[in-house]
C-alpha cells in the first residue's frame, strides 16, 4: 500500500487519535446516563462529542504544537499552513438514538488543501482513510487495508444516490432539482452523513450530496473520495470543501448531477 512519504507520520497519528476516539465513543454509546444538550443552532452535543475533541486537541498540542486546529465543539486555535479539522462525532443524532451510523472525522489540511484524513465508525466496525497521492483505503488498520475505487456508472438513470434529509434541500431552495434527481436515478437511499460519501469511495453508491454542511462535516470526506478516483465539489461545481453544500460522485456523473442541484449552470 502506497502512502505519500511526507504524510506517513501524520496518517499514523490520525489513526492513533481515531483509536482513542473510538474507545471514548463506544464506552458511552447507548449509555443510559449519557448527557446531552442543545447548541445555539439547536443541534445536539453529547459529553462524548466534547470528550473526543478534547482528547484529539490534547494529543495535537503534545505532538503537533505548531499546527492549527478547527473543530466543531471548541474555538479555533493556532495559525499555520497546516490545520487539523475535527468532527468528534458526525451523526450525533444517530449516536443519541442508538443508531450505529456515526463516525469521528479527522482531516489534515496543508496549504489550503485537504491532504490526509481518517474516518472511523467503530459501531459499524469500519474505518476509511487516504493521503493525497497515496490512495484511499478501508480496513481496521494501516496494516489491514483494502484499496477503494469508485464505480464506473456513467448515466444518472443507472445511478445509486445517497442523501440525508429532503427537508434541507427544500429549505435551501434546491428542492425541485433534488426531487428531479431522485426521480431520474435508478435507486435512492438515505444512508446519510459521512457514510454516503464513504459508499461513493467504495463504489457501492455513485452519488452523494447535501445542501448545507460545515467545514468539519466535509474535510475528511474530500480527500478519500478524490483518492478513490471520484470528485468532490460544492454545489456550484467548485472543487474543495468551502460550500455551499457538497457533491461527491464517481466523476463520470458529476456534471450531469450538477445540472440538477447546482445553483449555477454548468458547461
Amino acid at each position: 500500500m502506497a502512502v505519500t512519504k511526507d504524510l506517513t507520520d501524520d496518517l499514523r497519528l490520525a489513526h492513533l487519535m481515531a483509536d482513542d476516539a473510538d474507545s471514548l465513543t463506544m464506552s458511552r454509546f447507548k449509555a443510559h446516563d449519557l448527557r446531552s444538550s442543545s447548541k445555539p443552532d439547536n443541534t445536539p452535543v453529547t459529553e462524548a462529542d466534547t470528550a473526543v475533541e478534547e482528547s484529539i486537541r490534547r494529543t495535537l498540542a503534545r505532538t503537533r504544537p505548531r499546527d492549527a486546529i478547527h473543530g466543531e465543539e471548541f474555538s479555533d486555535t493556532g495559525s499555520s499552513s497546516r490545520r487539523w479539522i475535527i468532527d468528534p462525532i458526525d451523526g450525533t443524532k444517530n449516536y443519541l438514538r442508538g443508531v450505529p451510523v456515526w463516525a469521528t472525522l479527522i482531516a489534515l489540511e496543508v496549504d489550503g488543501r485537504i491532504a490526509a484524513s481518517v474516518v472511523s465508525a467503530p459501531a459499524l466496525n469500519r474505518r476509511w482513510w487516504a493521503t493525497e497521492g497515496g490512495g484511499a483505503y478501508t480496513g481496521r488498520s494501516i496494516l489491514n487495508a483494502t484499496e477503494m475505487r469508485v464505480s464506473k456508472v456513467a448515466d444518472v438513470a443507472d445511478s445509486s444516490l445517497s442523501y440525508s434529509d429532503i427537508a434541507e434541500w427544500v429549505e435551501t431552495g434546491r428542492g425541485q432539482g433534488f426531487i428531479d434527481l431522485m426521480r431520474d436515478s435508478w435507486r435512492t437511499r438515505a444512508y446519510g452523513d459521512f457514510w454516503s460519501y464513504m459508499l461513493v469511495a467504495e463504489g457501492s453508491v455513485d452519488v452523494a450530496c447535501e445542501p448545507d454542511l460545515e467545514l468539519y462535516d466535509m474535510a475528511a470526506l474530500d480527500v478519500i473520495v478524490r483518492e478513490a478516483g471520484g470528485r468532490f465539489t460544492n454545489l456550484d461545481g467548485v472543487d474543495g470543501v468551502q460550500g455551499p453544500g457538497a457533491l461527491a460522485t464517481n466523476g463520470l456523473l458529476h456534471d450531469a448531477v450538477l445540472r440538477y442541484v447546482g445553483s449555477q449552470p454548468t458547461a
